[in-house]
């Protein structure tokens, strides 16, 4: 059972705003400005890959690939072959991990000199792979909340940001519907470090943590991003300004969305004349009570019920009008925004807006009928 959240110390919220103002000094850490090993070239998927930008990658899970069920050709691949690249740190976030791939890289990392550390959702480690990367040497701390610890994200020489709805497990890589996106940059490396040294060095998860993202607005390669953390940064106003914003198109994928307010949201975009369509995972739909799946399609919109026979329609994705998209490990419900350790990424570019269409329409052909 989850220990209760219990109140933080005057003066560790003092240290902490203390540390968070300070320039990063490690003698370890070179100088953000030197590019690391990570980012020379991106490195190539054998699975539903694109290189939308050269500072921004996207990769994508495929259930029905033939060798998705000898676990192989995924995008750990990709990841793994980063990891293996890393010189200086480590620093991940991750909900649930029992992918062994992941794991070795992690281990191979600490053997070779590399600083990794870890943070994770505690009801998540107690598997093998877990325990066999603890003893390793390699420290985890658990969230210890009520709330979720529920990013799925690594930083690799403050150089290099891996995030998205993807779990580092079997399922969430071979089974799922998932995507995966590599963003160069010392300026994103900054805000997530920030946020990993929260929970990693001062132990607050959840409502716990300070807002403050060093760089909440940051251009990579000339391609504007957004990023926000929860609950601290209250994303869902973000999403909603941006949805009621939308013009033409709101297409989204969405595991859990029980969020009335996004979805209204998007019904009021509807009834000004914008085209939505989505598709939610079935399970969710079907099981949770207060899922968005019956006011969304009573509003007569074009929402379907996935059709992956195998894991979950795991995507948490927006895209609007073709040319914005909203990715990250943040459900469209309640506890992600004010409970759960959760992370945003908006990216305003038409190229990956088509990746991630791409990747809707692939989806969205294999949905169920309404």
């Amino acid at each position: 059972m989850r220990r209760p959240r219990t109140a933080r110390s005057q003066f560790n919220t003092i240290l902490l705003i203390i540390t968070l103002l300070l320039p990063a000094c490690a003698k370890s850490i070179p100088d953000e400005s030197t590019p690391s090993p990570t980012s020379l070239a991106p490195i190539p998927s054998g699975i539903n890959s694109g290189v939308a930008a050269s500072g921004i990658q996207i990769y994508f899970t495929d259930p029905t690939a033939v060798h998705a069920t000898d676990y192989e050709g995924g995008p750990d691949e990709v990841l793994v072959a980063a990891l293996a690249q890393a010189r200086l740190s480590v620093e991940v976030a991750a909900y649930s991990l029992d992918l062994w791939s992941i794991r070795d890289a992690l281990i191979n990392a600490h053997k070779r000199g590399v600083v990794v550390r870890m943070v994770m959702e505690s009801d998540d480690m107690d598997n093998l792979e877990v325990q066999q990367i603890l003893d390793a040497g390699i420290p985890i701390i658990g969230d210890q909340q009520q709330g979720l610890m529920h990013n799925k994200f690594i930083v690799i020489d403050r150089m290099d940001v891996w995030t998205g709805s993807m779990n580092y497990t079997t399922s969430g890589v071979y089974k799922d519907n998932n995507n995966l996106i590599h963003m160069h940059s010392s300026q994103i490396a900054e805000d997530y470090s920030n946020e990993f040294k929260q929970m990693f060095t001062y132990h607050l998860f959840g409502p716990d943590k300070m807002a403050g993202t060093p760089n909440p607005k940051i251009s990579v390669d000339g391609i504007p991003v957004e990023i926000y953390f929860s609950p601290e940064d209250k994303a869902a106003n973000r999403i909603i300004e941006l949805i009621q914003g939308a013009q033409n198109s709101i297409n989204f994928l969405a595991y859990s969305f029980t969020s009335s307010n996004i979805g209204d949201a998007i019904i009021g975009r509807s009834q000004a004349g914008v085209t939505v369509m989505g598709v939610m995972d079935d399970d969710q739909a079907k099981t949770s009570q207060a899922t968005e799946y019956e006011p969304l399609t009573q509003a007569g919109l074009d929402v379907r019920l996935d059709g992956n026979l195998i894991g979950l329609m795991h995507h948490k994705v927006i895209i609007l009008d073709q040319k914005i998209v909203v990715t990250g490990s943040y459900n469209f419900t309640e506890s992600a925004e004010t409970t759960n350790d959760e992370n945003v990424v908006i990216i305003f570019s038409p190229e990956i807006a088509e990746k991630y269409s791409e990747e809707f329409q692939r989806v969205y052909q294999l949905a169920q009928q309404p």
